[in-house]
């Protein structure tokens, strides 16, 4: 397998990966601590190889996970797409972080990921999500070196393998 197709494969694993994480059962006492896995993954991709990641790709891929969550269609692809845009536009940036700098600007990312949220439901009308809702981001900052380096590693062991 050539190396574009390898890499290829590798995002589409992930990013399934992603999407079943997503949907794995948890106790009612660990549900609001879920990181906010197709964000983490996105945020990955888009550091690494911003070429595989688009607003397009973004908004689709949360087009995904709507329908796969049963959410209003279109609330996680705005913020899916949203989410990429600003990783997109400060990569150069943030790619440099050292990693507790990164968490912390994924933890700023997941954040604004839930205000969006928050103003999708102000518009709609839903009822204001209790304090748990805000424990995602926090989840989500603590997996971040973890994702980070799974992923890498992985990326590293193919590139072994090519050579």
């Amino acid at each position: 397998m050539n190396r574009h197709r390898a890499h290829f494969v590798l995002f589409l694993l992930t990013l399934v990966a992603a999407c079943l994480l997503q949907l794995m059962p948890l106790p009612d006492l660990l549900l609001p601590f879920r990181p906010y896995w197709l964000g983490l993954i996105l945020i990955y991709w888009a550091l690494e190889e911003p070429e595989r990641v688009g607003l397009g790709r973004a908004f689709l891929l949360g087009l995904v996970g709507d329908v796969l969550q049963g959410d209003l269609l279109g609330d996680q692809a705005l913020r899916l797409a949203a989410l990429a845009f600003i990783v997109l536009r400060f990569r150069s940036r943030l790619r440099f972080f050292p990693m507790w700098q990164q968490s912390l600007a994924v933890f700023a990312l997941l954040l604004n990921d839930r205000v969006l949220s928050l103003m999708e439901r102000a518009f709609t009308g839903a009822p204001i999500p209790p304090m748990s809702f805000w424990y995602a981001p926090v989840a989500g900052m603590l997996a971040w070196p973890w994702v980070f380096l799974l992923l890498d590693d992985l990326r590293a062991r193919l590139r072994v393998h090519e050579a």
